[in-house]
């Protein structure tokens, strides 16, 4: 862990586009000022924690709710080709013979 000692008004830069500023102490809290892009999440350790606990049991009960949906769907019996059988994607109606040029 890197460990800085800042002054009001002092800022630290991390990256090359967030800024973190010491925008005012007051007895044992201090305010900061963080500049960073719209892509890059801030958020207080707590809140980041309770979100993280969120996103995990969201995505526990998706997957639970994909296995009961994954079983409830009936399955159709599998059936093995047998030699007598047509290869897949060939027409099953009747069949013409194929016809060559007409005579002229």
């Amino acid at each position: 862990m890197l460990v800085l000692s800042r002054k009001q008004g002092e800022s630290v830069v991390i990256g090359n586009d967030i800024l973190v500023t010491v925008l005012e102490v007051r007895g044992d809290q201090i305010r900061l000022g963080i500049d960073a892009p719209r892509s890059v999440t801030v958020h207080r350790e707590e809140v980041y924690v309770q979100v993280a606990k969120a996103n995990s049991a969201a995505i526990a009960s998706a997957e639970s709710q994909a296995a009961l949906l994954h079983r409830s769907i009936p399955r159709l019996p599998v059936r093995s080709a047998s030699p007598k059988d047509p290869p897949p994607g060939a027409s099953l109606g009747p069949q013409r013979p194929p016809q060559g040029p007409r005579p002229a």
